[in-house]
């Protein structure tokens, strides 16, 4: 399996190093140039590229940059494109978005409707980066913490939640795009180490948002 990445950050670097470690070809790129990872590809081994070439490469694309310069991507490089959206919202650094802050609309949604042509699925956004290795358990038969993914499009849930096992993780299914609110940034269900069952229960709980900074404690 290919896997394009958009984004040299914590969580890009992190999936990068999983994707290897699991025997996948990965395709690193950020918004600077493949010139600046230098470093990145001497200590990960993967290939790197423009955002262009990273969208074109992956069977699969990791967008993990900060959610306020999505309208920076190439749109007609993700057409067709399967688009695992690991992003979230942050007021303090993507500024404030009237649609987000009066939940009108969500993130995923936002970024689906300026990549018009690709088919978005909400994924990986709700767990740290010191996690994604500590948490991965090929073995389905030791407690194996659930990942939460949304999507409208069922043939790219499909192969998403694949990925996810060969990574090692359990998913639950939240349903179709609109859901992804369920999981974004302080939600019951943001970045916390849970099974299926638990998992469910935080997705279904409409409560308060947890404190600012309590999912890295």
């Amino acid at each position: 399996m290919r896997i394009g990445i958009i984004g040299a950050g914590f969580i890009g670097r992190a999936i990068a190093a999983l994707a290897m470690k699991n025997g996948c070809e990965v395709m690193l790129s950020n918004s600077r140039g493949p010139h600046t990872l230098t470093s990145t590809v001497a200590s990960l081994g993967c290939q790197v590229g423009t955002v262009e070439q990273a969208a074109t490469f992956g069977d699969l694309v990791l967008l993990a940059i900060p959610f306020g310069r999505y309208s920076e991507l190439p749109v007609q490089a993700f057409t067709g494109t399967i688009v695992l959206d690991a992003g979230n919202y942050y007021p303090q650094r993507d500024g404030q978005i009237a649609e987000l802050d009066n939940h009108e609309s969500t993130t995923s949604e936002i970024l689906a409707r300026h990549l018009s042509g690709a088919r978005v699925v909400k994924a990986f956004n709700a767990i740290l980066e010191r996690d994604l290795i500590a948490h991965s358990h090929p073995d389905s038969s030791m407690w194996r913490r659930a990942l939460p993914i949304a999507g409208d499009d069922a043939d790219a849930k499909r192969r998403v939640i694949n990925l996810h096992e060969r990574f090692g993780f359990d998913v639950v299914d939240a349903g179709a795009l609109a859901e992804g609110h369920r999981f974004e940034r302080a939600r019951p269900a943001y970045c916390r180490p849970l099974d299926i069952a638990g998992l469910r229960e935080a997705l279904a709980d409409d409560g308060p948002d947890q404190p600012q900074g309590a999912w890295r404690m």
